[in-house]
């Protein structure tokens, strides 16, 4: 039942992959890889289950909250073109 799972979620994987890599837009692609790291992220938790290893699970939610962080990172910086935008210098 859990190889099941795990080969679904590799399915799913290589699906966000490949709409990753064809776009068409910027954010088409960052919603991709976004999507590939939750995916990422449930396929460690049921890895971690299947091998009765609870501390997957931790893993996991360490690997969540990177992948969060980084899409805000990634998503500010295709809107802005930096990461720390000086808002004194953009009113003027």
């Amino acid at each position: 039942m859990f190889a099941g799972a795990m080969a679904g979620i590799l399915v799913t994987m290589a699906l966000a992959l490949v709409r990753g890599i064809r776009g068409p837009t910027v954010f088409d692609r960052i919603l991709a890889v976004n999507m590939f790291g939750t995916k990422t992220v449930l396929l460690i938790a049921v890895g971690g289950y299947f091998m009765h290893r609870p501390e997957f699970i931790d893993l996991a939610l360490v690997y969540a909250l990177v992948n969060f962080i980084g899409t805000i990172a990634v998503c500010k910086f295709c809107r802005f073109g930096n990461l720390a935008r000086d808002d004194a210098r953009s009113t003027r």
